[in-house]
């Protein structure tokens, strides 16, 4: 019997949200609305992706962390700034805006384990 591992399932499990959450955005109104919520899809996965890879930064070596960190954080700003991109010509939704402080987040808490 293959021994199960967890962070892989997890990830798996994470992709198979995130894919049905792109193939859903497919039935969105063809309006400026929808318009904005399905060229959100992308950077949204972007975000979550490195929220949650930004948990797991402590299982890199030590002299690979710096860089992963580097990479964090280009990523949430690209990904922050597309969509705010995006959403200029109305606010910007709670739900974005508590998904980029959350990667905002993920980010700063590791750079100070980093540090530590």
């Amino acid at each position: 019997m293959m021994p199960l591992h967890p962070e892989t399932l997890t990830w798996t499990a994470l992709l198979g949200k995130w894919i049905e959450f792109a193939q859903a955005s497919v039935a969105l109104p063809r309006d400026d609305e929808g318009d904005r919520w399905r060229a959100s899809v992308a950077p949204i996965v972007n975000l979550q992706a490195v929220t949650f890879a930004l948990a797991e930064l402590k299982d890199l070596p030590s002299e690979d962390r710096p860089i992963a960190l580097d990479k964090a954080g280009i990523i949430i700003s690209d990904n922050a700034e597309k969509l705010s991109e995006l959403w200029a010509e109305t606010q910007l939704p709670v739900s974005l805006q508590e998904i980029i402080a959350d990667a905002r987040v993920a980010l700063t808490l590791s750079v100070k384990t980093v540090a530590e």
